[in-house]
């Protein structure tokens, strides 16, 4: 039969086990909610101005859901003539569906195309054309993730007089100290692998075709 001894000690080293088993698990908690908050930072900086928040209209149209329905298809088919208002059957007229216009916080970039200078002479008098507006079409257009490098410089001082007294600037903290993942690197992936499901090893391979060496072990850890 234990004493009274051994039974404290081992009370003692449960409680330390359990301890340090709450202190993990909270310590994985915060790192969640930090992986979580970049995610969130992420999707406003990939799909809003910068002073501008998401709202759950703009959600609603779909950014984040890759899901299609019949009605869906079907826009898309009555939408591939852009000129015809009407659609003309056998035995009737169907009118089109109208189309779904692009979300307005995106930004706008203007292409414009003229005729040649050739061209700009009315056939019948030869008078030169005057403009007189422009035909527009809205055209969504993805641009591809790039990838940059940050140097962080902590600048250094000393007294110049008694050359003793040394003082370095502070940066600001990280999500992960001494890492070469900056805050936007861990949400692309964290976003790609909670929220699109896509797995770490593809991952890798997509940074790989960019010339990036980022192994699985690496994204993994960066997780946890």
């Amino acid at each position: 039969m234990k004493n009274a001894a051994t039974l404290q000690e081992e009370n003692a080293q449960l409680k330390a086990q359990l301890e340090e088993k709450n202190a993990l698990l909270q310590s994985r908690e915060r790192r969640i909610q930090t992986l979580e908050e970049l995610i969130k930072q992420f999707n406003r900086k990939q799909f809003a101005p910068s002073s501008e928040k998401l709202t759950q209209d703009q959600l609603d149209l779909g950014l984040f859901n890759e899901a299609e329905s019949l009605d869906d298809v079907e826009g898309e088919q009555d939408a591939a003539s852009d000129t015809a208002n009407t659609v003309e059957a056998s035995a009737h007229t169907r009118r089109k569906k109208p189309r779904v216009s692009l979300p307005a916080h995106l930004p706008r970039e203007d292409v414009f195309y003229e005729l040649p200078e050739s061209e700009r002479v009315c056939p019948h008098d030869g008078t030169q054309l005057k403009a007189i507006g422009t035909e527009d079409h809205e055209q969504l257009e993805i641009i591809p993730a790039q990838a940059k490098v940050i140097i962080h410089r902590r600048q250094k001082y000393i007294c110049p007089c008694c050359e003793q007294h040394h003082a370095i600037a502070c940066k600001p903290k990280q999500p992960i100290e001494k890492s070469i993942a900056g805050p936007g690197l861990l949400a692309y992936v964290a976003t790609h692998k909670y929220c699109d499901a896509l797995p770490l090893y593809r991952q890798s391979e997509i940074f790989k075709r960019a010339g990036l060496e980022l192994n699985r072990t690496n994204l993994a850890n960066w997780m946890v």
